[in-house]
This record gives structure tokens, C-alpha cells and sequence, in this order.
């Protein structure tokens, strides 16, 4: 009888074909099914785009740095131009020029797209919790409804792939942040604290990251890269501890946030098929060793776009580069001497322009601003990596 029901069920749901599927109404989907809608070449185009939630709060917001006008400038919340960096024994106060630091609020990134989208005749939208994508048949199938496409795109991030495998290091970049409002002046609205790594390590790389809304108004966050995650309390005394040093008067919590980001080389795309891309932190989309992600999704659907436009085979989008090696062999560093990361990064910052670093972390240096970039570690740490990795 329940195979019965269960082939009933399957007989009620709807089996609606489209050219294109996009799983998950986050960053990554959204900013591609605009980029399709918006473009006069995907026209004639079907699409659907499956998300569970109705993405009508401020759940998480964005951080990147930018040097010109960007394509989203109308909703940045807040843009900085200098920034300090602090490590044990060493500390420095720098502009970002010609690089600005951006912030984008969830809320008002749903809102701007969703706007967009009101225009796209041949969207459909519907709001339901994804059970399977069958890649074989290329469906997606929902707790109500079955749909099949031509290609479909998802951005379901399913963390047991990075815990059932061993060859490559996963961290976590996990925090817990805090917006406050002080009772004295004690910011300055125009700097914010990148990485301070100026507190105590406790065996794992931990920094205080600071940013700036007006004199007396801050978001604060405590990170760590590590394996393991802390319990909440811990987040929350640590940053009490910093707020200690600030002549604040006193403050108050407005807001509280927190989460986690894979930092890893994981191949996420091998999981890819001809018809199939994962996008987003589900794709690897994610910059491994830094675990900036909002920009990179902001690249790549452009990117993906222009792919799409060549009718190429999705499974031959976004080969690894250089930088890949570059951000595993980091990682393997840092996963094997975990209280390494404040030197490392200090090493970074103390021996480099920012502008030098802030171009090899958007993957855009050249090969002899790399290898200034590689001379300030310690060699032998990532010899042995290396080593490892080929033998």
C-alpha cells in the first residue's frame, strides 16, 4: 500500500519542464536569475527559481572591498577608506586607496532583486523546501511538486561532502558578532578593523574584526579560523574583553549575529555534470582562505552568463587556477599548525603593499607580485605542504 501511495503522489505532482532551474534564492541564485532575466539574450528563456524562505529580513550582510563604482553601488550601506591591521608586536594604519571597503545589507539586496525581477515576464517563482535533484533525469524534486530543465543550478550547500572526504583540509571561519551603541564617541567612521589579531591565539587563529557606522556606532565580530566551533558564550566574553580597552562609556547591544563559512579546496566542482553546476558556497565559490564569498558570486554569474551564452557544457565552467594551489597549500598550512594563521598574516601585511595584498587576494597579482607575496612566510612551512601534496 505505501508503494501505492507513494505512486499516486508521484502521479499528483506537477512535471513542468523549463530551460532553466535555479535551486536556493540566496546571494548566488539571486544574482544569476537577475543577470538571465535582464539580459535580452535569454529571452525566450523558462525559468523557475525553488526557495524555502521568504527572504523578508536582514539575515546576514557583505563585506568586499572595490576599487570603482560597482553594479550594486545603490544599496551599499556603508563604504570605508582606511583600515588598521594588528598582530602581536606589529600594527599598521593604511588607506585602501584605490580600493574601498563596502558593506551590503541583506535586506536590501533581496529588495533590489526582487524589484528587478517583477519585470521578467518569463519567470516563475515558487516558494517550497527542495527534497532531491536528480541529475540523471535533471528534475528537482520538492515535497509537493516534481520539475524538470535543460540545466539547472544549484546553490544547496551540503556540508557531509567536505566531512566524508580526507584530501582536503576544511575549516571554519565561524563568529559571532554584535552591533553597539556606545554612550561616548570612541570610532572613527571612516576606519574599520580589518583583522586584529592582538588578542590571545588559545592554539587557534582568532582576531577581533571592527566596522565603524558613526562615532558611536559599531558592528563588532570575533573570528576564528579553526576546525572546531566555540561555545556562544566564549564568542560573547571575548568580545566584552575587547570592548574593555575602548573608553566607550558603556554600550549597548542593538543587534547579535553569528555563522560559519567553509574555508576549504574541497573540488566541489567534480560534482558538476554537463547539465548540473552548483554555484555559490555549494560550488566552491567561496575564496578558500579568507572565506569571502559575496564578491566572488558577483564575478562568476557575470561569468557564468557569457559561458552560458557559448552553450558550453556546465561541468567545463570555472577550471582551477593557479590561486587554488596558492589558497591549498595555505590551508594545509593552517590545518596542520593552527596557531600559525596571526603570523602568517601578519607576514602578509608587515612585508607587502595593501594594494599588492588586496590584488592577490582577488586573484588579479601578477607572477612577481605572487612570489613578494610567497617570500614573506616562512619558506620551509610551505615546502613541506608542497612536498606533501606531490609525494
Amino acid at each position: 500500500c505505501s508503494n501505492l501511495d507513494s505512486l499516486l503522489l508521484d502521479c499528483l505532482m506537477k512535471n513542468k519542464k523549463y530551460d532553466y532551474i535555479i535551486c536556493g534564492g540566496g546571494a548566488s541564485g539571486l544574482l544569476l536569475v537577475s543577470r538571465i532575466c535582464m539580459d535580452p539574450y535569454f529571452k525566450n528563456k523558462s525559468i523557475l527559481l525553488i526557495e524555502r524562505e521568504s527572504k523578508t529580513t536582514n539575515d546576514r550582510t557583505w563585506c568586499f572591498w572595490e576599487d570603482n563604482e560597482g553594479d550594486l553601488e545603490e544599496i551599499i550601506h556603508k563604504k570605508w577608506n582606511h583600515a588598521h591591521f594588528a598582530a602581536e608586536g606589529f600594527e599598521m594604519d593604511f588607506p585602501l586607496k584605490p580600493f574601498q571597503y563596502k558593506m551590503i545589507r541583506s535586506l536590501d539586496f533581496y529588495h533590489l532583486i526582487k524589484e528587478k525581477l517583477k519585470s521578467c515576464a518569463q519567470l516563475e517563482q515558487t516558494q517550497e523546501n527542495i527534497v532531491e535533484i536528480d541529475h540523471q533525469v535533471n528534475s528537482v524534486k520538492t515535497a509537493k511538486n516534481q520539475y524538470e530543465a535543460d540545466l539547472i543550478f544549484s546553490s544547496i550547500y551540503d556540508p557531509s561532502l567536505l566531512y566524508n572526504q580526507s584530501k582536503y583540509p576544511v575549516l571554519q571561519q565561524h563568529f559571532v558578532g554584535q552591533v553597539i551603541e556606545t554612550n561616548a564617541p570612541c570610532f572613527d567612521p571612516d576606519k574599520i578593523e580589518f583583522m586584529n589579531f592582538d588578542i590571545p591565539q588559545k592554539g587557534n587563529t582568532r582576531f577581533m574584526y571592527l566596522l565603524p557606522f558613526s562615532p558611536t556606532k559599531a558592528l563588532v565580530e570575533y573570528t576564528l579560523f579553526s576546525k572546531d566551533l566555540l561555545e556562544k558564550e566564549e564568542y560573547i566574553a571575548e568580545i566584552e574583553t575587547f570592548l574593555s580597552e575602548i573608553p566607550t562609556q558603556g554600550y549597548k547591544i542593538l543587534e547579535q549575529e553569528e555563522g560559519q563559512i567553509p574555508m576549504t579546496c574541497y573540488r566541489f566542482d567534480l560534482n558538476n555534470t554537463e547539465r548540473l553546476l552548483h554555484i555559490g558556497t555549494a560550488g566552491g565559490w567561496t575564496k578558500p582562505s579568507t572565506g569571502f564569498t559575496f564578491q566572488r558570486i558577483n564575478e562568476k554569474t557575470k561569468e557564468l552568463i557569457q559561458h552560458l551564452k557559448q552553450n558550453k557544457p556546465l561541468d567545463q565552467f570555472g577550471k582551477r587556477n593557479r590561486f587554488w594551489f596558492y589558497d591549498l597549500l595555505f590551508l594545509d598550512v593552517l590545518a596542520n599548525n593552527n596557531a600559525e594563521g596571526a603570523d602568517l598574516f601578519k607576514r602578509m601585511f608587515k612585508n607587502n603593499t595593501t594594494q599588492t595584498i588586496f590584488k592577490f587576494l582577488d586573484e588579479k597579482s601578477n607572477h612577481w607580485e605572487e612570489l613578494k607575496i610567497m617570500r614573506s612566510f616562512k619558506v620551509i612551512q610551505f615546502i613541506k605542504a608542497l612536498a606533501k601534496r606531490l609525494f
